[in-house]
């Protein structure tokens, strides 16, 4: 099994999302056939504890944009080390210190890394002016 497009496109988004804050060594991996509760995990490193917390506010709005709140979030009092689950994928914003620490790339070696770079990712949505839907209503 693989993660799915929608996955995918979400891992995309995040990616997107921390790298905008200046996130460092963003990779997404493919857990999908070794963990059946997401399809996607998005790591990214920050060189400090307000850098982790701007990336994880920067990714839950992108997502929250395109109807994906997350179901939990830890570790945001520290700022050492955010996991943000969305379900379909999780999210890791970790402190260079913890990702070297810990290498979840190495613990998870066996699961192949998704290419990024060749997934398109979803839009973002076009905000609706009030006055805009003012004027349907009058028609």
């Amino acid at each position: 099994m693989t993660a799915t497009e929608r996955s995918l496109q979400l891992a995309k988004v995040a990616a997107v999302a921390a790298e905008e804050k200046i996130a460092e060594k963003v990779m997404a991996i493919d857990v999908s056939d070794q963990m059946p509760l997401t399809d996607v995990f998005v790591i990214a490193s920050a060189a400090s504890e307000r850098q982790v917390g701007s990336i994880v506010d920067e990714v839950e709005d992108r997502l929250r944009e395109l109807g994906c709140k997350p179901l939990r979030r830890e570790g945001q009092r520290e700022g050492r080390w955010v996991l943000i689950d969305f379900g379909d994928i999780i999210v890791h914003v970790q402190h260079e210190e913890e990702r070297e620490y810990y290498a979840l790339e190495r613990l998870w070696k066996d699961c192949p890394e998704v290419d990024l770079s060749a997934i398109e990712p979803l839009p973002r949505p076009v905000p609706v002016d009030a006055d805009d839907l003012d004027e349907v209503d009058e028609a």
